[in-house]
């Protein structure tokens, strides 16, 4: 120790000088090493070098492969999901066939690979599949999937039209779509398309490809494939239509509703014109053989009035998929819950106003969803027009329900202390550094619960969702089966989108009095020989009490006010309380109407698919008209259950008023003296079990009523089950109510949060 105290521990030290030597003199070793060999490197290289044109052109092929590689890589995470998809679903002996029935027992369509419609390829006509070729893919048995040439002279025919003239997908791709894809308009869609084409032509012969795009391909009222078709319009099978009639198919695979004849008998023939002359231009037939059909067009089989319900179908078929995942039967017989004489009004109600206000507002399209309290979807419609888009909106199509979704907000504020006469300070109210605003610019004050969700205050909302906890709003949307929401500032204005049917079954909730409710299509599932597989009422779980019913009754008196007093009085209806929202995004891009009666809970949304913006139109002006319309036909009588909360309509407290009286006073009148034993005694076995059966229906029975009668204006009574269901009657009128007020509603961008309110 005291040599080391005394310095003598100098010589083991580390010697940090040398250390520094070392370093600053490898670093220096190892920077000329470097520079000579760049040097070198450089020199090697310079005898390379080029200039001038040569220059330019070396520089421009790098760039290229540079782009091209990154090109690949995006185009790479396409492919990928694409070939996924394919993977998924190359397997047709795994597919479903499914005829599907109404809620009564009769026949309304057919989903999936229709085994016993199927009819093999050397079998079909040899001038069906050269109309097909000729019209829709003259270079099938050329390419590899994408037709480049045909694509790119459909490009020059479009741009020298300035609009689309013709299609440039080849067959391999419209199958791609039609069996791996959804019919949405996308750039993301097309280059899967591209790619799934390429998949299929590596994994199927061309004749099997045909053979698929034959029994696949849509044609309109609801027949899939050619025979079904050929069956459909000429009563006949595929193995025996003329050259006019496979003229008039192959002109529907374009647009099936647009030349579909039973809809356009005239556009029809002259569709098929054409593809007559297509057969000449591609060589396949001289014009002489031609004549004969262009002399004598295809004559259909009339059908009267026999549109199918594709849209319902359609998410009908998705749900026998689920349903039966995993079991061995693939041949299937399912009874829905559609109501034809529902599923009509729904489709008129919407048709009507996009046909009559579409174009001057600027809204292309629309969904509307009913059902009954309990789930069953009576109607469904998914857009305006299935032979134009098979996109399924009112399934599918998740888009921003604006203030429609501020009723599940006040479900929560009063499971969390509040009242519907709770006062609420309409005000200042910030969430990090957003703040929303109302349409108006400025603030109301002070106000009841009540009449803030009846006029839609933005600002009472969020402060709403901020104090009971935007958690327990995502907490209760859950219980509803809505689990896909995101936590926002503004999720109370409804930023997150949503699909007309979940959204329309949460309101189901509200008419059910706080049950359980899950949308449902399909009551009972049977094999083709009648063996019961699944049954609604036996399969699925019991409906549970998933919010207090007192709660609910509070909720559905502040959704009558929206009603009566707020933003929803164009949905009022004269013969029974309704309660329910209006909703409105940013920019109109969409507008709601979710709405229930004591008997129908029904969504409708209008806007366009591309999400332009429409012409001010809001939740309250044709969403809400459409709605009434639509309720008004489906409404067949006055005895219509109570809604939980609201009291009856004075018509409905009238009728029963009157028929209590009727009641009565039949109770006094005299009866007539039921039969003696000796008397049944003497009666054959048949008449006396005849007569026992009759006695039982008549205490099932309940009395008849007046109000039974169907209301002028609305559907007739739905047929006994067996029997078909009449069409609906007269049409209300749509024409919107004159100086309506606009009132506030809710405004969110997509993607981002903003403060700007639009009307209601």
């Amino acid at each position: 120790m005291r040599d080391f105290l005394q310095g003598n521990h100098r010589g083991k030290l580390i010697d940090w000088l040398k250390i520094d030597s070392w370093i600053d003199s490898g670093l220096y070793a190892a920077w000329i090493g470097f520079r000579d060999w760049w040097s070198a490197y450089s020199s090697f290289f310079g005898k390379f070098e080029v200039k001038g044109f040569v220059r330019a052109c070396n520089e421009l092929a790098c760039e290229t492969l540079t782009l091209s590689v990154a090109g690949f890589l995006i185009v790479l995470s396409f492919a990928l999901p694409a070939f996924e998809i394919a993977q998924g679903k190359i397997n047709l002996s795994d597919e479903y066939s499914v005829t599907f029935l109404d809620r009564y027992g009769n026949e309304i369509g057919k989903r999936g690979l229709l085994r016993d419609d199927s009819v093999p390829l050397d079998e079909i006509p040899d001038h069906m599949i050269k109309a097909t070729l000729a019209t829709e893919d003259r270079r099938f048995f050329d390419h590899f999937g994408i037709d480049v040439m045909g694509t790119f002279r459909a490009l020059a025919e479009n741009a020298k039209a300035d609009q689309v003239v013709q299609g440039g997908s080849s067959i391999t791709q419209q199958l791609a779509k039609n069996m791996f894809l959804s019919p949405e308009r996308a750039l993301a869609r097309k280059i899967k398309e591209a790619f799934i084409a390429i998949y299929l032509e590596n994994h199927y012969t061309k004749p099997e490809l045909l053979k698929l795009y034959f029994d696949r391909a849509y044609l309109g009222g609801g027949s899939y494939g050619v025979e079904a078709a050929a069956h459909y319009y000429f009563g006949k099978s595929i193995r025996e239509v003329t050259l006019a009639e496979s003229a008039m198919l192959a002109g529907m695979f374009k647009a099936p509703t647009r030349y579909a004849p039973h809809i356009n008998l005239a556009a029809s023939r002259a569709r098929a014109n054409e593809v007559l002359t297509n057969m000449v231009e591609a060589g396949y037939l001289s014009e002489g053989q031609v004549y004969g059909a262009r002399l004598n067009p295809a004559r259909i089989v009339e059908r009267g009035d026999s549109k199918t319900p594709d849209y319902f179908l359609d998410w009908a078929f998705e749900e026998v998929q689920r349903i039966m995942s995993g079991k061995p039967d693939h041949i299937l017989v399912a009874r829905t819950t559609v109501d034809l004489g529902l599923q009509k009004a729904g489709e008129e109600a919407l048709e009507d106003t996009v046909n009559k206000y579409g174009r001057s507002r600027n809204f292309d399209n629309g969904a509307l969803v009913s059902m009954e309290t309990d789930g069953a979807v009576r109607a469904m419609v998914g857009g305006k027009d299935y032979g134009e888009s098979q996109f399924n909106r009112a399934a599918h199509a998740y888009r921003q329900p604006g203030s429609s979704f501020k009723s599940y907000v006040y479900l929560t504020a009063l499971q969390n202390g509040f009242t519907p006469n709770s006062v609420v300070s309409d005000g200042y109210v910030s969430c990090g550094r957003w703040s929303p605003k109302n349409y108006s610019g400025g603030f109301r004050g002070r106000m009841t619960l009540r009449m803030a969700l009846a006029k839609s205050i933005n600002t009472i909302a969020v402060k709403l969702s901020l104090q009971a906890g935007r958690e327990k709003v995502l907490a209760d949307l859950d219980k509803m089966g809505i689990k896909h929401l995101k936590k926002t500032c503004s999720l109370a204005l409804g930023d997150n989108g949503m699909t007309p049917l979940e959204h329309t079954g949460g309101y189901a909730v509200f008419a059910a009095g706080g049950l359980e409710v899950r949308p449902y299509a399909i009551e009972e599932i049977r094999t083709l020989p009648g063996e019961l597989i699944y049954n609604h009422d036996r399969d699925e779980p019991k409906r549970k009490q998933i919010f207090d019913r007192k709660v609910i009754e509070q909720l559905n008196s502040m959704l009558q006010a929206v009603v009566t007093e707020g933003t929803g009085r164009r949905s009022q209806l004269d013969y029974t309380n309704s309660a329910g929202k209006t909703g409105t995004s940013t920019a109109y891009r969409d507008a709601w109407f979710l709405g229930f009666t004591g008997q129908y809970v029904t969504g409708v949304w209008l806007g366009n698919d591309d999400f332009t913006p429409m012409a001010r139109v809001t939740g309250g002006s044709y969403p809400a008209e459409t709605w009434k319309v639509y309720m008004d036909r489906a409404h067949d009588t006055d005895n219509i259950p109570q809604i939980p909360g609201v009291e009856l309509h004075p018509v409905q407290v009238a009728e029963q008023a009157r028929l209590a009286a009727v009641m009565a006073q039949s109770a006094t009148a005299e009866l007539p003296t039921p039969p003696t034993p000796e008397s049944v005694k003497d009666m054959s076995t048949a008449t006396r079990q005849a007569l026992e059966k009759l006695s039982g229906l008549l205490k099932e029975a309940r009395p008849l009523k007046a109000s039974d009668e169907p209301r002028p204006g609305r559907a007739a009574a739905p047929p006994a089950p067996g029997q078909p269901s009449l069409a609906s009657a007269t049409n209300a009128d749509g024409q919107p109510s004159p100086g309506q007020p606009a009132e506030i509603e809710t405004t969110i961008s997509a993607g981002r949060e903003t403060g700007t309110g639009v009307p209601q």
